[in-house]
């Protein structure tokens, strides 16, 4: 089957009431922008309380790629999947795995491995799982 330009692939992740909070943060530090960031009219009964503006609604653009979010109860971090960040030197790759792996969950550290110059995976402290790869 060949390559089909009436579609495209984006990703849409669930988060537990940060999802503002994690796009602005990917949108700083990673050169992502924010396309939309909508906020629901009015918070749904079942929402928590603390959740001062849940988002119904977002997508950032980081390298190329579009990523969707909303808020949702009961939301848990990724497991089985990762965003993977393609990064073009080593010096840039330790300072997004130190970026991300801040207050987060390093599954593999950032190193030299037979398949890339720099690999790792980890969850960052909102939950999103990412593998950095620089194949320099």
């Amino acid at each position: 089957m060949k390559a089909d330009p009436s579609m495209k692939l984006d990703i849409y992740i669930n988060y537990p009431g940060h999802c503002e909070q994690a796009f602005r943060f990917y949108e700083e530090h990673l050169g992502g922008k924010i396309v939309l960031m909508m906020p629901h009219p009015q918070p749904p009964p079942h929402f928590p309380k603390e959740w001062e503006r849940p988002i119904l609604h977002a997508i950032i653009e980081i390298g190329g790629t579009l990523v969707r979010g909303a808020d949702v109860v009961n939301a848990e971090p990724m497991r089985s999947a990762y965003l993977t960040l393609r990064i073009d030197t080593p010096e840039k790759s330790e300072e997004v795995y130190k970026l991300l792996s801040t207050d987060g969950e390093i599954f593999m550290k950032l190193e030299k491995t037979f398949f890339a110059n720099r690999f790792a995976m980890l969850r960052d402290k909102f939950g999103t799982s990412w593998m950095l790869l620089n194949e320099e």
